[in-house]
C-alpha cells in the first residue's frame, strides 16, 4: 500500500489524477484495515495528516489573497478603488490547493469510519481495579488479554510528560513484563500478588485488568485504545 502522507500531495506535481488514484488506493487499504476493526496507526495518522492539510489550504488561501490584482473601477461615492479577484489559474499551488480540497471530504470519511471503530471498541472495554489501590496510581501495571494468542499481557505502565510541537501533555509508557498463557487460568489478584514479589520497588502496585467480551486485533487496536481508556480513568480517577 501506498503510504498517504503529507508528501503525497506536496509531490503530486502536474499529474493531478495519478495522486487521485494514489489518495484513493490509500483510504481504500485502511478502510480495508478497518473493516477487521485494525485502526491503528491509521487512525492517529489520518487525523494528524487532515490536520496538516487543513492548514496548508489556509495558508495557499493566505497567499492568493495576496496575490496583486489589477483595479477594476473606483467607487467615487464611497471613495474606495475596487480590485478585480486573484487569477484563476495559479499554476502548481492552484493544482496543489484543488487536490487538498478534493481529498479533505473523503479524509474526513475515512476518519469517521475509525472513530466509530474505536467507540465501539471503547465501549466494549473496562477497567477492573486489581485489589486495594494506593494513593500513587502514576505507575504500576494493566494487565490486557489478547484474544488472538490466548495469552495475559501483563505491562508496567507510567505516566509521564510528552513534548511535542512545543506542547506539553501527558502521556502514559507501558512496557511489557511478561505473557502468561491462558488469559483467564490465573485470576488477577494472585498475578498482582506475584508482581509484588518479583518486582518489590512497587510494593502495593496500582493494578488494573482490561475486562473485554470481545476479541480485538491486540496490536492494531486493542492495546491503544486500552492505554487511552486507562489514562482517562486515572485522571478521573475512576469516575
Amino acid at each position: 500500500m501506498a503510504s498517504l502522507t503529507i508528501d503525497t500531495f506536496l509531490m503530486a506535481g502536474s499529474d493531478t489524477e495519478r495522486a487521485q488514484y494514489t489518495v484513493l488506493g490509500a483510504l481504500q487499504s485502511i478502510k480495508d484495515d478497518f473493516s477487521r476493526t485494525a485502526i491503528y496507526p491509521h487512525l492517529g495518522e489520518l487525523i494528524e495528516l487532515h490536520g496538516s492539510l487543513g492548514k496548508l489550504r489556509g495558508q495557499l488561501g493566505e497567499i492568493r489573497d495576496a496575490l496583486p490584482t489589477e483595479i477594476e473601477s473606483i467607487d467615487l461615492e464611497q471613495n474606495e478603488v475596487v480590485y478585480g479577484q486573484p487569477p484563476e489559474d495559479l499554476g502548481p499551488m492552484g493544482r496543489l490547493g484543488e487536490l487538498i480540497e478534493w481529498a479533505l471530504p473523503l479524509i474526513r470519511d475515512t476518519i469517521e469510519e475509525g472513530r466509530t471503530i474505536f467507540e465501539f471498541v471503547d465501549g466494549h472495554l473496562k477497567i477492573e481495579e486489581v485489589g486495594i489501590l494506593p494513593n500513587y496510581t502514576e505507575e504500576g501495571y494493566m494487565m490486557v488479554p489478547d484474544g488472538e494468542t490466548d495469552e495475559l499481557c501483563v505491562l508496567r505502565y507510567h505516566m509521564s510528560i510528552v513534548t511535542r510541537a512545543d506542547e506539553r501533555y501527558r502521556g502514559l509508557r507501558t512496557s511489557m513484563v511478561k505473557r502468561m498463557p491462558d488469559r483467564k487460568a490465573i485470576p488477577p489478584q494472585h498475578i498482582k500478588l506475584e508482581l509484588t514479589r518479583e518486582r518489590p520497588d512497587l510494593p502495593n502496585p496500582a493494578t488494573y485488568y482490561v475486562d473485554t467480551k470481545i476479541d480485538f486485533p491486540f496490536d492494531a487496536t486493542l492495546m491503544p485504545i486500552a492505554k487511552r481508556k486507562l489514562m482517562r480513568h486515572l485522571f478521573t480517577g475512576g469516575a
